[in-house]
């Protein structure tokens, strides 16, 4: 699967987080077929082609996958050219800010001399060749100490995404410009979404980073000594046999943080580098998949089965079984998923709130349809 090309220095390391659960994309994405296990743009899983685009600058030992134990074993046959001790089990799910300081003092205990990015198993990004370009300016950017954060160039007004507002010029690495990054900002109203767009110096939080181990570590300590002093527990027997069952202890102690809240929205020396021709997307909803996928002359998209639209415009169709037919006539706007024991309808602007399908049917123990 993996094709070397141009490698970066021996001390920089890739960690794809890959333990989320992508409930917006229910029900076709459930527990135990998460979003990044899913073929939804070609035939490689997004977890497959997150590995792939590494593959350029890594060497298979240099990558690291950050997940839960109960999906370590399908993503491990995915990508069995990882090294399998380079997949680090979470007992259970605690946060980004966890998943970053877990993959910090793995890599520290083999080279404390090392840089890390830390990417995500579930997004599209189809120019490989700029996506390199911008891991190898990072990493240049993060030897002067910044924590560098990959910023998407937005191409609208868009809710669902958080933000960075980028600030003076720090200086060209690698023929990009790094900023220093001002704020971080949450998911916007409409409102502020068209102000923030409009202003020109604000892009999308893409979630991807690249800092020295050593810097995101002084971080931890500074802004989350709790979670720091767990990560130094396991850290201290790294390598022994009760490893395993020091982290089984203090993992439950954990409090769930994002690496947003809990460590960049307060870091010192943060820098930005604007993501122009990325061909980015989180596809996080199914609204999203309007953006990667092609549509006939109407605007319609159909994932399997048949379709037979009548009247029908701008209507996602969705279906797991070859021989089953779905008609739609007089619609459009529309996501419609049949996944054999579900049926989701819904208007693409409502696909948000898929989400509150999920927490709903938890809430009533519907579990087998989760």
């Amino acid at each position: 699967m993996l094709r070397k090309k141009i490698m970066m220095p021996d001390n920089y390391y890739a960690v794809i987080m890959a333990g989320g659960g992508g409930t917006r994309l229910w029900p076709l994405s459930r527990k135990s077929r998460p979003k990044q296990m899913l073929k939804l743009v070609d035939e490689c899983t997004l977890f497959q082609s997150a590995v792939q685009r590494l593959a350029g600058l890594f060497a298979p030992d240099h990558i690291f996958v950050v997940t839960i134990a109960e999906q370590a074993a399908d993503l491990q046959e995915q990508a069995p050219e990882i090294p399998a001790e380079n997949y680090l089990l979470e007992p259970m799910p605690r946060g980004t800010a966890s998943v970053v300081g877990f993959a910090a003092i793995a890599i520290q205990n083999r080279d404390p001399q090392a840089s890390m990015a830390v990417v995500t198993a579930d997004h599209i990004i189809k120019n490989e060749e700029k996506y390199h370009q911008l891991l190898s300016a990072a990493y240049a950017a993060a030897q002067d100490g910044y924590l560098v954060t990959l910023g998407i160039s937005p191409t609208h007004a868009a809710t669902g995404y958080g933000y960075i507002q980028q600030g003076d010029l720090i200086g060209d690495y690698q023929n990009l410009r790094v900023y220093r990054a001002l704020r971080f900002r949450e998911k916007p109203t409409e409102e502020r979404a068209h102000e923030m767009l409009a202003s020109g110096d604000h892009a999308w939080n893409s979630g991807m980073f690249v800092w020295r181990v050593d810097r995101i570590l002084a971080e931890f300590a500074r802004q989350m000594p709790d979670l720091n002093q767990k990560l130094a527990e396991i850290s201290e027997v790294w390598g022994h046999p009760k490893c395993q069952e020091v982290i089984s202890q203090v993992w439950p102690q954990i409090q769930p943080q994002t690496i947003d809240f809990g460590i960049m929205e307060n870091a010192e020396a943060v820098a930005v580098i604007p993501a122009q021709g990325l061909g980015w997307s989180d596809v996080g909803t199914w609204d999203a998949l309007f953006e990667v996928l092609p549509a006939d002359d109407d605007g319609n998209i159909v994932m399997g089965g048949l379709h037979v639209p009548i009247e029908t415009k701008n209507t996602l169709i969705y279906m797991n079984q070859e021989h089953r037919l779905i008609v739609t006539i007089g619609v459009e706007d529309l996501v419609v998923v049949d996944t054999g024991d579900v049926v989701l309808v819904c208007h693409k602007d409502q696909a948000q709130k898929v989400r509150q399908v999920v927490d709903q049917l938890k809430k009533n123990h519907n579990g087998d349809f989760v």
